[in-house]
């Protein structure tokens, strides 16, 4: 059975739940509800599993607040014997404008301190990663405000939309692999 590991970046604690920077937590929780499905506490994280046609899927938010996920992710995928390419590492952008995805199989942290201990941890930056864009806008020398701030009014309208797709992302990285996930969902 191919296993696969669905990591979402957040921050653990209530004053950051509905933080832009959560997002991670907040697409694994959709997907989580979507197959009803109730996360349990486990070492470094909370986990949740489930099985499609066939593939076992594990859903992990780390413990470990966001500038240490790498610790977590390598726990699971070395317990779980999971490979690099069946882990899908899902985290907020700035470079992305609000609800835009992009998928990548590798690249740069891009500043992210989540994406730079994965990298660190993992020694390379070939990895899956499912980047969901929160905007920019915030002045300069603004930026962890800016993230760790709560979404505006707007935003609030459109994330239920935009967390089914994202739900969707996911089933299609388990079901159809990352290359026609990202020919199908890039950019959306």
């Amino acid at each position: 059975m191919k296993k696969f590991l669905i990591i979402g970046l957040g921050n653990i604690g209530s004053e950051y739940e509905e933080t832009r920077h959560n997002i991670g937590f907040k697409i694994v929780d959709a997907l989580a509800e979507k197959e009803n499905l109730t996360f349990e506490s486990a070492r470094l994280g909370s986990v949740a599993d489930f099985k499609i046609k066939g593939r076992f899927i594990r859903l992990l938010k780390p413990s470990t607040f966001m500038n240490l996920s790498g610790k977590a992710l390598k726990y699971w995928m070395d317990k779980e014997k999971i490979l690099v390419e069946n882990v899908l590492v899902i985290t907020d952008d700035i470079n992305l404008d609000f609800g835009t995805f992009r998928l990548k199989t590798k690249g740069s942290d891009g500043g992210h301190n989540g994406l730079k201990d994965i990298q660190n941890v993992l020694q390379t930056s070939t990895y899956n990663r499912f980047r969901f864009g929160v905007g920019a806008q915030f002045a300069k020398g603004r930026q962890v405000d800016y993230v760790l701030g709560h979404w505006n009014d707007e935003e609030r309208d459109l994330l239920k939309e935009r967390l089914e797709r994202a739900t969707e992302v996911i089933q299609s990285f388990v079901l159809s692999g990352v290359n026609r996930t990202m020919n199908t969902f890039n950019n959306t």
